[in-house]
């Protein structure tokens, strides 16, 4: 669903350009969920943004459903690490956003994706009135309701508190399990990548190479956090991520 080949990304150009990923190669199957993670400031996110189209590579090609992205796609959608809410828009006019941009008035709205959220009874409030993991569902539920087939995760939970944090990526479980898109998750936090990366990928310190692939087959499960098979991920992540830095 998603190849990366070669992809490098510098900022700036000659003497003055600065790598930010190097040398990158990455196969994402349909329907596969990739954590990627490594040192801070190490390139993640740029490398997240190319995929998306916001970035264009230095070198190397990415492709998404054997087409070369050269630019944002409607079939694909980006949470960031803020919710990104309009705070004089209501949840229901945040969640519709993406449907709103269209050239026409969208014929479905994202109610249903409401629903599936538990936010139906919150849909004419504003940002100011909700909870942080409220404001996180908000943006999941406008990232859902273009139906995605590529799911693009910037930190999206990284300032929330750990149960919030763990409630949050149960829930995005389920709707992974769900909708069946292909997403790929940048973070920081070993746990969350081991919880909800079905392959792990190891960056390196900038530039961002790929450094190791941990794959994770018994991921899935609600339950998996108190898994031996969690804990061995976890521990094996964090050996190769104090290798690196």
């Amino acid at each position: 669903m998603i190849a990366l080949r070669d992809v490098v990304v510098d900022y700036g150009r000659g003497a003055r350009a600065v790598r930010a990923v190097d040398r990158v190669t990455l196969d994402v199957p349909r329907g596969q969920s990739v954590a990627l993670i490594g040192p801070s400031g190490c390139g993640k996110s740029t490398l997240l943004f190319a995929v998306a189209g916001l970035i264009r590579p230095t070198a190397g090609e990415i492709r998404i459903a054997d087409e070369s992205v050269e630019g944002p796609r409607r079939d694909t959608a980006l949470i960031l690490q803020n919710a990104g809410l309009l705070p004089w828009k209501t949840v229901w006019q945040n969640a519709n956003l993406s449907l709103f941009l269209g050239r026409e008035y969208p014929k479905l709205t994202a109610d249903a994706v409401l629903e599936e959220l538990g936010l139906s009874d919150v849909k004419n409030r504003y940002p100011s009135e909700l909870s942080e993991g409220m404001k996180r569902r908000v943006g999941i539920a406008r990232a859902l309701s273009t139906s995605p087939q590529v799911m693009l995760m910037d930190e999206p939970l990284a300032s929330l508190d750990t149960l919030t944090k763990e409630r949050i990526q149960d829930l995005f479980l389920k709707l992974w399990a769900r909708h069946a898109f292909s997403f790929v998750l940048v973070t920081h936090d070993i746990e969350e990548a081991a919880f909800l990366g079905q392959r792990i990928v190891v960056l390196s310190a900038r530039p961002a190479s790929v450094k190791a692939v941990v794959d994770n087959p018994k991921m899935g499960g609600l339950d998996y956090r108190k898994a031996p098979a969690f804990r061995d991920v976890v521990l094996r992540l964090r050996t190769e991520l104090e290798r690196e830095t």
